[in-house]
């Protein structure tokens, strides 16, 4: 002991400096893992780009999160059938903003829940919300169908997509009692809008990015967003509502936008903002594609898990500050084709990316199984607040597209990681 303290006196007055530096860093990584984003905790603790990290979500974190998120939507879906565009949950005030994509897309989102648990009351809602579309529902001489949503002079193409994207899953949700009268009506909806899909393709190869309300005629330079909402719909309506005949040209429109979208894209700028928007729209249509039994779609999956990359390396979706739930509907059936191919080190690095992701995605929900001290003060009876997700830490907007998304992620993760 003495010899010890001899030492330490060696050092003098520059020992305490490192004790102090020690302490303070000590006590700010304690109280970062306490209070702070766990995803940059587990970076620095963990080895996820490897593969290797604890896992902290569970299916019973999924299901309890996936519930709130549900009843969220169902909660903000208006008498007339669309949705409350924003709502903060700490003013309890909403916003005057609306997006008619984003409001099909969450009428898509009620869809994919209802595929995955059918109920009655999902059942009328996606009633009420296709009945507020068919209301604003335009159809020209050639059977084309658009929406003219209210206050919306030129839409965006995706509206339409999505539109079909609503009535694949719909229709094909097992137990859901629709009639076989209104059925057949969806049918003949989900058709014309298909109609309208394919008329809106541009000379390249993808889509005319809006169209006009009155006559449905497209126009407009193309999106990344509505190239990969508009193939994702010819592709599922193909793969699962029976319309084979668009196998054809889903195939094509596949090779261009990846070949524009991504490969073009890429060489121009590593980290394109077009393969960012086109890349979880182009992946679970790729991922479609490639489990389609398709002769020759293989190379889709290639796609899938080269994008799936990109996204993780090179666009760094893990250390995005904001939401990125969309980002999860292209990764997780990345993980689930990487899985399929026997592909070990890519289905353990992508488990472990999707594992740090959810915990922070599902910390944004308010209300949630895993809320932070911000998001956990909300009172119990909040009905208007619980289950919506927000877009940043610490920002009270509930947007619904967000809680959309990341819901639809949530169906994903179930089914293809946390299946016990």
């Amino acid at each position: 002991m003495p010899a010890l303290k001899a030492f330490w006196r060696r050092f003098g007055w520059p020992k305490w400096v490192v004790v102090g530096i020690f302490t303070l860093g000590f006590g700010g990584a304690i109280a970062w893992r306490s209070f702070g984003d766990h995803t940059l905790w587990r970076l620095f603790v963990e080895s996820p780009y490897r593969g290797r990290c604890s896992k902290v979500i569970t299916r019973a974190v999924v299901e309890r999160s996936l519930a709130l998120g549900t009843r969220f939507m169902l909660a903000h879906q208006r008498p007339e059938g669309n949705f409350d565009y924003e709502y903060d949950w700490r003013d309890r005030s909403y916003s005057d903003d609306d997006n008619e994509v984003r409001q099909a897309g969450a009428l898509w989102g009620l869809a994919l829940i209802e595929q995955a648990a059918p109920s009655r009351e999902l059942e009328a809602g996606i009633e009420k919300g296709l009945a507020f579309f068919e209301g604003h529902g335009v159809e020209n001489a050639r059977g084309e169908r658009c929406v003219a949503y209210p206050g919306k002079a030129e839409p965006g193409i995706g509206t339409v997509a999505l539109m079909a994207l609503t009535y694949v899953d719909y229709l094909r949700a097992s137990g859901t009692a629709i009639p076989a009268e209104r059925r057949a009506e969806h049918e003949r909806r989900l058709d014309a809008y298909l109609k309208e899909v394919v008329a809106a393709i541009n000379p390249d190869g993808l889509w005319f990015g809006a169209y006009d309300p009155h006559t449905c005629a497209p126009h407009g330079a193309a999106s990344p967003y509505s190239d990969g909402e508009a193939l994702l719909a010819l592709v599922k309506a193909a793969k699962y509502a029976g319309k084979t005949e668009l196998f054809p040209l889903a195939l094509r429109a596949a090779e261009t936008g990846h070949r524009l979208n991504v490969k073009e894209a890429l060489a121009q700028d590593p980290d394109s903002d077009t393969t960012k928007a086109y890349y979880q729209w182009s992946t679970m249509a790729f991922y479609e594609l490639a489990t389609s039994g398709l002769p020759d779609t293989a190379r889709f999956g290639d796609y899938v898990l080269a994008q799936s990359d990109w996204e993780i390396d090179v666009h760094q979706t893990l250390t995005r500050q904001r939401n990125t739930g969309y980002a999860y509907e292209g990764l997780i059936p990345a993980y689930d084709w990487a899985r399929r191919r026997g592909d070990t080190t890519r289905t353990a690095k992508y488990g472990c990316v999707i594992d740090l992701a959810l915990e922070r995605l599902i910390s944004w929900q308010v209300g949630g199984p895993l809320s932070t001290r911000y998001t956990s003060a909300v009172e119990a009876n909040d009905t208007e607040a619980i289950g919506g997700v927000q877009n940043e830490r610490n920002e009270p907007a509930l947007r619904i597209d967000v809680t959309q998304h990341q819901t639809h992620a949530l169906i994903y993760a179930r089914d293809f990681i946390y299946t016990k």
